[in-house]
């Protein structure tokens, strides 16, 4: 078990952006000018290979940054529904279906009907179940998989960037495969498809520095203590970070609460080693061998980069195996990544259980 002092996390919300997906669990290929920039560079080449990839980076962003921002910027919505602290689950999923509703109303006419056909696709037809929604901008949204009152098994799914309410249904896809893999071999599970911060984009300022983890970290400490009181007593919580969101997730203070964290695909957390992170959860990492950003540069210079690498046996976390995954293949039905990662949040031995490959 490692352990850590907690961090100093932001609460100010910024403004998210969209784009291309990339290191958050887009669709596989599709990746955006500062994935092509940083898998130039490999965690040997040195400081000037090192900057010349930011600089590529940083230059692309200043062109589409922009553009993508002002596009999600102008799509009405009604302010979120509001919620005293002891509110019961099923309270949050009937207001927050009936905001989202109403989003959908406003967007079409407002002349924005695919944001709508993606909101009434997300309600569900009145069966989702959301814990939060905000409709405004680039969006935000918690929902819940499975009866999260009588679970002991309890998954929280952080994203990586280009996560927005327009690209929703990648990430809902990824919660749904992990709780349908849990159920067969569990059926006390939960799984929480956790959209509560504004991610950066993948071609964007933000997405090279942990500006935005902070700001996230801020909002998903509180909501892990919210989260546990709701489910069953005694549950047992686990955080899964994908990508960027491994850098959420390395900032994030758990608590007594969450027993294990899971990073993948990650392109480092800022921290020089798993003992240093702000949790006393087991740490796991693991990586695809098809997993584009093996290529990331691990360097930290300036605030810019996010450091050592987590699967590498010196940051001290648990390794898993994530068989041949991409970057967007990691809770694909039926992958050895999927496989363990389930093992992971049940509490029985992934292979290998503490050694890295």
């Amino acid at each position: 078990m490692t352990t850590g002092t907690t961090g100093t996390t932001g609460t100010t919300r910024t403004a998210g952006t969209t784009g291309t997906a990339g290191m958050g669990g887009g669709t596989a290929g599709a990746t955006g000018a500062a994935e092509t920039a940083l898998a130039t560079g490999t965690a040997g080449s040195g400081t000037g290979r090192l900057r010349r990839t930011l600089l590529a980076a940083l230059v692309a962003a200043a062109v589409v940054f922009p553009l993508s921002a002002a596009a999600a910027s102008d799509v009405p919505a009604p302010v979120p529904a509001a919620f005293a602290e002891d509110a019961a689950p099923q309270s949050r999923y009937a207001a927050n279906r009936a905001n989202m509703a109403e989003a959908a109303r406003m967007a079409q006419d407002a002349d924005r009907p695919g944001r709508a056909a993606r909101l009434r696709s997300m309600e569900a037809a009145g069966a989702a179940q959301f814990l939060a929604f905000d409709g405004r901008g680039t969006g935000r949204a918690v929902e819940v998989f499975g009866e999260l009152e009588t679970a002991d098994r309890v998954t929280v799914l952080v994203p990586g960037s280009d996560t927005t309410l327009d690209t929703y249904e990648r990430f809902r896809a990824g919660a749904v495969a992990l709780q349908q893999r849990l159920r067969a071999e569990h059926p006390r599970s939960a799984v929480v498809a956790w959209l509560g911060y504004d991610t950066p984009g993948t071609v964007s300022t933000t997405v090279l520095t942990a500006d935005r983890a902070d700001e996230a970290a801020g909002e998903l400490a509180p909501f892990l203590g919210r989260l546990s009181a709701m489910a069953a007593p005694g549950s047992r919580l686990s955080l899964l970070c994908h990508s960027y969101g491994s850098v959420v997730c390395a900032r994030t203070g758990t608590g007594p609460a969450v027993s294990d964290m899971a990073l993948y695909g990650s392109p480092g957390t800022g921290a020089g080693s798993a003992r240093e992170l702000p949790t006393g959860a087991r740490v796991w990492a693991g990586r695809g061998s098809a997993d584009w950003v093996a290529n990331v540069p691990h360097v930290r210079l300036g605030g810019i980069g996010f450091g050592a690498d987590p699967v590498e046996p010196s940051f001290g976390a648990r390794a898993f195996t994530a068989g041949a995954a991409g970057h967007s293949d990691y809770l694909k039905p039926g992958t050895e990544s999927l496989d363990s990662l389930a093992a992971i949040v049940l509490g029985t031995t992934p292979a290998p259980e503490a050694t890295h490959a």
